[in-house]
């Protein structure tokens, strides 16, 4: 208290003696762009990290002799990023930068002349639509919407813009507050109020306009639908399409609302015709997950990424092609046990392109239609996270481990991939990385599963490393050759520990039996899984079997909360970032509905449900008088998917219970950790609490 005290004095006689302070000059924030950064050692830190370029969204020429695409770089002291865009030819030649503004430029597209590259700006205080030459010159707004534009599509013939744009319903209860203007209580009556980190007061809708010098407000193509497109939370522009000939809109939408909402995951693929605004739903009947559709640039045909099951998020994404005169649907890959991503269609409608997951690396496939035939065309230690067809190559971004994103082009005779970007060869050329290696290990039925080891930069064979588990969320997202910026592996290693990250039950890649064996199991196969990887590392000479550390973020932050009450004294740290520690609080805390019954089996209260029973029955919290190792909960208050009270919960139970234990807390951070300067605190809390108890 005394201490507080004298603080407070000296800011008080601070604020006495500066009197009539001189007028400050107020300068403005530097431009943030790349910087050139001395490294004192070639290990990585927090700060490096937050300096490498960000590059995303490559988009191809209609000449196919260019790629645009953004490259976003952060400023720690202004605790913010910013986006600027580049060309460069597809041989790798002619890197120009087209602008240099404070305002983020995103979603740039092509006319489809090559004319003009448009893209989207706040500069005038609202995400709007603008234009420009190729070269950078000739800035211009197009739109002026009320509320601003969250994505937008040119058509082909460049005479129609449709852009998405969020509509607000009219109030309701209005005769319990019009007289009470500073009121700010809301009243629902059904579920769906809030969803990922929004509560939600709007619907995001699509509108057409003619392409004309400004636009402020186009035509409603959902006018007096309460529902959105594309899909919360994570849907963007991939999920509504033109067709070739400017006639049609495709778009994804989940035409429900409230219970049904949240309890569903069935959406649909629907037809908006131009000339009539009739609207036709095309997988009417399907039930599951059907987004993203694609026409054939002959228009002829649409393809679009389906899940069979309804309210099972993570079930096989299909590859469905409809030919539009005869309304046949095929499935292409009723033999092909993997998903797909990013459908792509050639020139000549022959071939789709698509992501698939195998083995642990993102690859790039290709689906020939005449004979149904799937070929893999690239193998390597990377993901792949898009492709572009151009003419005798195609156009892709990669990433590893070891690598942040970069634009390459790959052969699809072979496989063979040229880097054509290299927006962070400077920061690299300074680092030193760990080495990734792969490695089978035997679960306890019998099971071979693959699994990463990362060594530390510089590794000794004759020297023992602190070891940590890594533990996947999702539940069912691969451990893939993902890069980072929150739980990043070279990072890890870095800081001289080796990282174990095994592709236990219930993850993508191995096959549908390998990933569907996690729902209604929680707490069983996939955690021995985790065990016998991290006991199969322990036998290594070089891993000091007493200095073991566990980590992970949602289904990764159950796994360690559920690991604390069940290890048998194997780790001496436990991390849990946003994971669920209370089933049963869980069940009705958040907001997907499908989600917690289909991996859960149902609700706690459903007693004769054997699955649900036996879900809830492995809760974490329901093992904390086994809890015996220090633990580091962190948690975000925006995170409506697994709400910050889960972490409490936690911390306090390790605290009740004379745990060490720390709660990093995060007032405006989701489910991730998104702005910079909150990114360093989590790196550098993370390596304090584990150098604390590990080293």
């Amino acid at each position: 208290m005394k201490k507080l005290s004298l603080f407070l004095v000296i800011g008080l006689f601070a604020g006495v003696y500066s009197c009539k302070p001189k007028e400050a000059k107020v300068e403005e924030a530097p431009l943030i762009e790349r910087k050139s950064i001395e490294l004192k050692s070639d290990l990585m830190t927090p700060e490096v990290l937050w300096s490498f370029g960000r590059l995303s969204e490559p988009e191809l020429s209609p000449d196919k002799k260019t790629v645009l695409y953004g490259a976003t770089y952060y400023d720690l002291a202004q605790n913010k990023g910013n986006r600027e865009l580049y060309t460069i030819g597809v041989d790798g030649q002619g890197l120009k930068r087209l602008t240099e503004t404070k305002f983020s430029e995103y979603q740039a597209m092509w006319s489809a002349d090559g004319k003009k590259i448009f893209f989207m700006s706040s500069e005038t205080g609202t995400m709007q639509l603008w234009e420009m030459n190729p070269d950078g010159n000739g800035r211009k707004q197009i739109t002026k919407v009320e509320n601003g534009i969250n994505g937008y599509k040119v058509s082909p013939d460049m005479k129609l813009l449709l852009y998405t744009t969020d509509v607000f319903p009219e109030k309701q209860f209005q005769d319990l507050y019009s007289d009470l203007p500073k009121a700010s209580g809301r009243i629902y009556n059904d579920l769906m109020y809030r969803h990922w980190d929004t509560w939600v007061q709007s619907y995001s809708h699509i509108f057409v306009a003619g392409l004309t010098e400004t636009i402020n407000k186009g035509k409603d193509i959902l006018f007096n639908e309460p529902y959105e497109s594309p899909l919360m939370p994570f849907g963007g522009m991939e999920q509504i399409n033109w067709s070739p000939d400017s006639k049609v809109i495709a778009y994804t939408c989940r035409k429900k609302k409230g219970v049904e909402y949240t309890k569903s995951t069935n959406s649909d693929i629907y037809l908006y015709q131009l000339d009539n605004g009739q609207t036709t739903n095309i997988t009417d009947g399907m039930m599951g997950y059907d987004v993203a559709p694609v026409f054939s640039p002959d228009g002829k045909k649409i393809a679009w990424q389906s899940m069979e099951r309804d309210g099972y998020e993570s079930d096989k994404n299909r590859l469905f092609v409809l030919d539009l005169t005869t309304k046949e649907k095929t499935d292409f890959t009723k033999n092909f046990d993997q998903n797909v991503e990013g459908l792509v269609w050639t020139d000549d409608n022959k071939s789709i392109y698509f992501i698939s997951d195998w083995h642990a690396t993102d690859e790039i496939y290709r689906l020939d239609l005449a004979d149904g035939k799937i070929a893999r065309i690239t193998l390597g230690i990377h993901n792949y996270t898009g492709v572009i067809p151009a003419g005798d190559k195609l156009i892709t971004t990669r990433v590893s481990m070891s690598m942040p994103a970069e634009i390459y082009s790959v052969n699809p005779s072979d496989g063979q991939d040229t880097q054509i970007t290299f927006t962070n060869k400077d920061i690299l050329g300074k680092l030193s990385f760990g080495n990734v290696k792969q490695r089978w290990i035997k679960t306890t039925d019998n099971k071979e599963m693959f699994t990463w080891i990362i060594y530390p930069p510089h590794f000794d064979s004759t020297k023992k490393y602190p070891t940590l588990l890594y533990c996947e969320g999702g539940p069912q997202s691969t451990v893939s050759q993902f890069w980072s910026y929150r739980w990043n592996f070279q990072m890890m290693a870095a800081n001289g520990y080796i990282i174990v990250a095994p592709n236990r039950r219930g993850l993508p890649g191995f096959g549908q039996e390998w990933l569907e064996q996690i729902s209604g199991d929680y707490g069983g196969q996939n955690m021995n899984d985790y065990l016998s990887a991290i006991d199969a590392l322990s036998k290594e000479p070089y891993v000091n079997k007493d200095k073991l550390g566990c980590v992970g973020a949602s289904y990764g932050g159950f796994s360690v909360y559920w690991m604390a009450g069940n290890h048998k004294k194997r780790f001496k740290a436990f991390i849990a970032h946003d994971g669920m520690f209370n089933l049963e609080s869980q069940y009705l805390e958040t907001e997907e509905m499908w989600f917690v019954n289909w991996d859960l089996g149902g609700p706690f209260w459903d007693k004769n449900n054997k699955t649900a029973q036996r879900s809830f029955a492995n809760s974490p919290h329901r093992f904390v008088q086994n809890w015996d190792t220090p633990i580091l909960c962190i948690h975000g208050e925006l995170d409506y998917r697994i709400v910050a009270t889960q972490g409490m919960q936690a911390f306090n139970a390790a605290i009740l219970r004379g745990i060490p234990a720390e709660l990093l807390y995060f007032p405006d951070e989701n489910h991730w950790v998104l702005k910079p300067q909150n990114g360093v605190l989590w790196q550098r809390t993370f390596f304090n609490w584990l150098d604390k108890w590990l080293k």
